[in-house]
């Protein structure tokens, strides 16, 4: 049996921080890992002690026919990724050289808070109306792909080391039988 790769965990895992979402308009959920381990979660949402969408009943740039992508200034919810950059902070945990998974592609502040965080890969699922949080990540030298780019390349990395660990598996067992 094959392992869950790596990408896809971490992805589960954003996932699953996504329940915790009170917006109205879109639930999105991420997960900082640095070397391996998580080192926080974040979900769209009203600030602490803030009235939640989910409580207040409607979405104000929904109320006022604003597109997504846009209007961001009139909205409650913090995102994702800033929630868990923010719980980072609060908390005392550098993102220095830490990969960030996302649910949907990260805006352009979002994207200035990767950058300004120290992180260094950004794995996101779906597409965001603007391109321009994705050029200021490549302008900084910030690894960023789509989820299903990153499972293939996580995919042939598994290949190639799972032949090299066989190899080290059969010489194994010629000593051993040679014992």
């Amino acid at each position: 049996m094959l392992r869950k790769l790596f990408t896809e965990w971490a992805m589960e895992i954003a996932e699953d921080s996504k329940v915790r979402s009170t917006c109205l308009s879109r639930q999105v959920g991420a997960v900082i890992i640095r070397d391996k381990q998580i080192i926080a979660t974040g979900y769209n949402g009203a600030p602490t002690g803030a009235i939640h969408c989910t409580d207040l009943g409607y979405c104000i740039r929904k109320k006022k026919g604003i597109p997504s992508g846009q209007g961001l200034e009139l909205c409650r919810a913090g995102h994702a990724e800033a929630n868990a950059i923010d719980q980072c902070a609060k908390n005392g945990t550098s993102c220095e050289g830490a990969a960030i998974y996302v649910t949907t592609q990260p805006c352009v502040f979002c994207c200035i808070h990767i950058i300004q965080s120290g992180i260094k890969k950004v794995v996101f699922k779906g597409e965001y109306p603007t391109g321009l949080g994705l050029e200021l990540l490549n302008e900084s030298g910030i690894e960023y792909m789509k989820y299903e780019e990153a499972l293939e390349e996580e995919e042939k990395l598994r290949e190639e080391k799972h032949a090299k660990e066989m190899e080290r598996v059969k010489e194994f067992i010629r000593r051993s039988e040679e014992a």
